[in-house]
C-alpha cells in the first residue's frame, strides 16, 4: 500500500492529535510504563520484591502487615500503615493500595489485583526507565488506504469466548458482541473479527496480522466508532495501538480470539516499542 496523504491533509492533523494524546496518556504517573513487578500472594505472610511489609492471602482476602518504619501509606488517604490491612476484590478488579519511596513518599504505588481468582501485586515505580526514557511510541506513517469501511453484525446475545493472556498463568474471557466484517487490499476474501463493546456503543477489536513479531507486537487492538444505523462501520487501522504488555512483561492483557487474524501485513498504527 502507498500513501497519497500530504502533510496538509486534515486527516493527518487529526491523527497527529490522536498520537499526541496517546503518548501523553502512556506517560502518566503510575501508568502502564511504570510496572516493575508482578507477584502472586501466598498463604504465609511473606516479604516480596520491591515493596516493604509482609503480604499474604487466604484465598478470599488479601493482607498486608507493616510498621510505620516501613514508610508505607495508603494511596486513598495518605494514612501511615502500622499494623495489618485487608482488602477483598472480585476477579479482574484492581486497587491502588499503598505507596512509598521518593521525596514525597509516593514514588512507588503497590497495586493489588485479582487475576484468575488469585491475588497478586504489581509495583508501579515512577522512576522506571521505561517511563523516564519514554518519548513516543513508534508508528507507521499515516496511510489513508488503511481506513476501511465494513459492517457490524451483532449477535442476539453476547458470547463469552475463552482466551489466553500475556501471562500464561492467567486465562481470560472475551465477551464478543458480534463480528466486524470488512475487506482490505491484498486479500480477496472478507475478514471477520470478533468485537467487544465499549462505551457509548463503540467497539474494540483485538487482532493478529502478518507484521506481528516483525515490526509490531504479537497482537494489537483498534477502537471502532459506534456503528451507523445501517450497521456500517469505519475502521481506521492508523489508530491501531499496543496493549500494555507490549511495553512491560508484567501485564495480563487479553490475546485475540482464535481466528481474529488479518492474513496480510497491516502496516499501520503502532510498532514495537523501542523499534
Amino acid at each position: 500500500m502507498s500513501s497519497s496523504a500530504t502533510a496538509t491533509d486534515p486527516r493527518i492533523a487529526r491523527w497527529e492529535r490522536f498520537r499526541d494524546g496517546r503518548n501523553s496518556v502512556l506517560a502518566t504517573e503510575h501508568g502502564w510504563l511504570t510496572l516493575t513487578s508482578f507477584q502472586w500472594l501466598v498463604e504465609e505472610p511473606s516479604a516480596v520484591e520491591l515493596a516493604p511489609g509482609l503480604w499474604s492471602t487466604d484465598g478470599t482476602t488479601a493482607f498486608l502487615t507493616a510498621s510505620a518504619k516501613d514508610g508505607l501509606t495508603l494511596v486513598a488517604t495518605g494514612e501511615t500503615v502500622d499494623g495489618t490491612l485487608s482488602a477483598v476484590l472480585e476477579d479482574e478488579e484492581s486497587l491502588m493500595w499503598v505507596q512509598y519511596g521518593g521525596a514525597d513518599g509516593k514514588q512507588v504505588v503497590v497495586e493489588l489485583a485479582m487475576r484468575a481468582d488469585k491475588y497478586a501485586i504489581r509495583t508501579r515505580d515512577d522512576g522506571s526507565p521505561v517511563l523516564t526514557e519514554f518519548t513516543a511510541v513508534p508508528t507507521y506513517d499515516y496511510n489513508p488506504d488503511w481506513v476501511v469501511t465494513g459492517r457490524f453484525e451483532p449477535y442476539e446475545e453476547p458470547q463469552d469466548v475463552p482466551i489466553g493472556t500475556a501471562n500464561p498463568l492467567v486465562d481470560g474471557v472475551h465477551r464478543s458482541v458480534g463480528e466486524v466484517v470488512f475487506r482490505v487490499p491484498g486479500v480477496e476474501h472478507e475478514i471477520r473479527l470478533h468485537a467487544e463493546a465499549e462505551k457509548l456503543g463503540a467497539l474494540n477489536v483485538t487482532f493478529h496480522d502478518e507484521t506481528n513479531g516483525d515490526t509490531t507486537d504479537e497482537w494489537r487492538k483498534v477502537f471502532i466508532p459506534r456503528p451507523r444505523p445501517d450497521g456500517s462501520v469505519v475502521i481506521d487501522f492508523n489508530r491501531a495501538i499496543n496493549y500494555p504488555s507490549a511495553f512491560t512483561p508484567y501485564g495480563t492483557c487479553p490475546m485475540p480470539v482464535r481466528g481474529n487474524s488479518i492474513d496480510v501485513r497491516v502496516e499501520a498504527g503502532e510498532k514495537i516499542p523501542g523499534a
